[in-house]
């Protein structure tokens, strides 16, 4: 199978590229560095910087660029990035997708548990519409909109939700490690929201699964059928670091520091993989203290 990848060189991509290396896949990576692509993909992984450059047709589409959406605060200059990286990318990619003569069957494109919004105590599954509307939530819903109107040119379109991704080598757990080892990590805010989390591994081997399922379409909730509180989550990393996790990061500091930002750590989603586990997906890791452990020697 000829796969082509957007947000290759980013953490799920780069793994997502070696296992299917492994699998005997062809992958093509469209990037602004293209010179990178092998360096960090696997030396037979051919980066491109146009799409107007792939001479072969593609099986299947891999849709995952986008800018970081928590690395700084949302600015009017930083919400047109986040925009642009993900809708007007999405936008370009149909635009070649309509002018391909053989179509790829299938188009697997990124999105987050964030498209539901702050859900609360609400038990969220992708039979659950948005409950409140969020720059977050607009982001993804307008992302995934986009990316459907692939299946007017007959592909299956396959929407991943993606939760906090569990991951020593990159991600929102590295940045913890700093305070956490220190002992000075805690709970944020009232630590009462919901983390939907998910193991890298099972990212990896749920995205390869919906990949080879010709029946799967729609979205699916990429997160463990276990979600946990934000208190929970600090207590369990503490107890695998051997660290105390008592010190809390105050909302109104995060709310003065963050702005806008802040209501992504502060709210949550208490998000359920309905639709993966009716599939016959297995998730490997369903307990968060296995997960971390599991992690905790690549740290």
């Amino acid at each position: 199978m000829h796969i082509l990848l957007t947000g290759g060189t980013g953490l799920i991509g780069r793994k997502l590229c070696s296992r299917w290396l492994e699998q005997g896949h062809r992958l093509t990576v469209w990037s602004r560095r293209p010179e990178q692509v092998a360096d960090l993909c696997g030396a037979q992984v051919r980066g491109i910087a146009r799409l107007d450059e792939i001479d072969e047709s593609v099986d299947a589409v891999i849709n995952l660029a986008g800018a970081p959406i928590a690395d700084r605060p949302w600015s009017h200059k930083r919400k047109l990035l986040l925009w642009s990286s993900r809708i007007t990318l999405t936008e370009v990619l149909l635009a070649w997708l309509e002018r391909c003569e053989r179509k790829p069957r299938v188009l697997i494109s990124g999105s987050a548990v964030g498209w539901y919004g702050d859900g609360g105590e609400r038990e969220l599954t992708e039979e659950s519409g948005p409950v409140s509307e969020d720059f977050a939530s607009q982001l993804c819903i307008a992302w995934e909109e986009t990316a459907q109107r692939a299946e007017a040119l007959g592909l299956r379109v396959v929407l991943v939700r993606t939760g906090l991704v569990l991951a020593a080598e990159g991600g929102f757990l590295p940045r913890l490690l700093g305070p956490f080892k220190l002992g000075l990590g805690g709970r944020i805010g009232s630590g009462r929201q919901w983390m939907p989390w998910v193991h890298i591994d099972d990212q990896i081997a749920l995205i390869d699964f919906l990949l080879h399922r010709d029946d799967a379409r729609g979205p699916y909730n990429a997160c463990a059928p276990n979600p946990v509180r934000n208190r929970d989550f600090a207590k369990a990393l503490g107890e695998v670091l051997s660290r105390p996790a008592v010190v809390p990061v105050p909302e109104l500091m995060l709310k003065v520091a963050l702005g806008e930002l802040s209501l992504l750590l502060l709210g949550g989603q208490r998000a359920m993989p309905a639709r993966l586990q009716a599939a016959g997906f297995t998730f490997r890791f369903t307990d968060l203290p296995a997960a971390l452990d599991d992690l905790s020697g690549r740290f």
